[in-house]
């Protein structure tokens, strides 16, 4: 089988071309799609847990934090201690995160306006519908491949 056969094939293929746009467009503003994505994931009113935010992303911890140290330095974020758990560390935009979200909600906002503009409504929810399918489908075969790892 060729890979342009496979399904993982092409949704590495678009993923990635999705993510060079993004890059593409956030480096008008110094900036990455990932640092755009944080942005656009913190509670701008109650902050987000540092915590919370690596699965959101799916990101690993040691890299959201490389980012998040980045973030900071940049005057980007603040880190908060929770006011009731102490152990919890939250992240809030600065004036200046909030100036660079908007910059990321349009980049967001742009791309998915012209996707709309090429491919139909029912084209975009059989897509949907078929993502869906998949992230069920992958949900299943890792419980199938950590159920056959604790019976070995």
């Amino acid at each position: 089988m060729r890979p342009e056969e496979t399904v993982d094939f092409h949704i590495k293929f678009t993923w990635q071309g999705i993510a060079r746009w993004y890059n593409d467009y956030a480096a008008q503003f110094d900036t990455t799609m990932a640092t755009g994505y944080v942005l656009l994931n913190v509670d701008q009113e109650n902050g987000t847990p540092s915590t919370s935010l690596g699965p959101k992303m799916g990101m690993e911890p040691t890299s959201l934090s490389r980012l998040l140290k980045v973030m900071e330095e940049r005057n980007l974020i603040r880190r908060a201690p929770h006011p009731e758990d102490g152990r919890v560390v939250l992240i809030f935009l600065t004036d200046f995160g909030i100036e660079q979200r908007e910059h990321a909600k349009e980049a967001v906002l742009k791309f998915n306006r012209a996707v709309k503009e090429k491919v139909s409504k029912t084209d975009l929810n059989g897509f949907f519908r078929t993502m869906n399918k998949i992230n069920i489908l992958i949900e299943q075969l890792n419980e199938e491949l950590h159920h056959e790892e604790n019976h070995s």
